[in-house]
């Protein structure tokens, strides 16, 4: 396939080897200092888009003008799908979004949801999640992050909505307690604990580079050619 790059940094690169050694041909490549248009897309079958929440619903409308399926792993602008939503559906296009490609995460949901509804029925344990990823991650929680907690507050009614925990405050106790931290050099991990006076439950899915998320992508464009309308990893996955 003829793919389209939106947002060409590190993860932008991983992607590009991976699709080349699956034998696709890059044909655009978008930046915040070239970005795409739709006359420059047209050249492409698929665009895989990484930029930024801020930029990430401009670019998704602009490849469904250019009739262009989009896969998209840019995180932070969920609070807009339905607007997202009502375009693809003006222009018949297609979208596969997603909080993380990697295959291993995934996987990671299923077993937190199940994770979550084993412990439903006993509220002497008490949820909390953190997630770790590097400097430059702009948003907090991380898209991954948000993915599990609505797994969580899903099975888990006690529980009214996520709490991002910053700078020391206090944690509501209806409320499920996310920490973020941003280090140097860490792709993303991911832990969910259930503490009770007894014992701890832990489960953690730690990346140890960008490749499992690059893969994921590619499979992801792969799954979506020649498709219309809306999907998720869970359709590429068939879980």
């Amino acid at each position: 396939m003829k793919i389209a790059l939106i947002g060409y940094g590190k993860m932008g690169k991983a992607i590009e080897t991976i699709a080349q050694d699956r034998g696709h041909e890059i044909v655009a490549r978008f930046n915040s200092s070239n970005p795409p248009t739709s006359v420059a897309l047209k050249a492409a079958e698929m665009a895989i888009e990484i930029s930024r929440p801020e930029s990430a619903i401009e670019h998704m409308l602009l490849c469904f003008k250019a009739s262009v399926p989009v896969v998209t792993g840019t995180t932070g602008w969920y609070d807009d799908f339905a607007k997202v939503e009502q375009a693809l559906r003006e222009h018949e296009g297609a979208l596969l979004h997603a909080t993380n490609f990697s295959l291993g995460v995934n996987i990671f949901f299923e077993i937190n949801r199940k994770l979550a509804a084993l412990l439903h029925n006993h509220p002497e344990y008490r949820v909390s999640l953190e997630e770790i990823h590097h400097l430059q991650k702009l948003d907090a929680p991380s898209g991954t992050a948000i993915t599990l907690a609505k797994q969580i507050l899903e099975e888990q009614s006690q529980l009214s909505a996520w709490q991002l925990i910053e700078n020391g405050e206090a944690e509501d106790a209806d409320k499920l307690p996310i920490h973020a931290k941003r280090l140097p050099d860490v792709p993303g991990t991911h832990s969910v604990t259930y503490t009770s006076e007894i014992d701890s439950i832990s489960i953690t899915h730690e990346a140890h580079s960008r490749k499992g998320f690059a893969l994921g992508a590619v499979l992801a464009m792969e799954f979506l050619h020649k498709k219309s309308g809306i999907y998720t990893m869970k359709d590429v996955l068939n879980v």
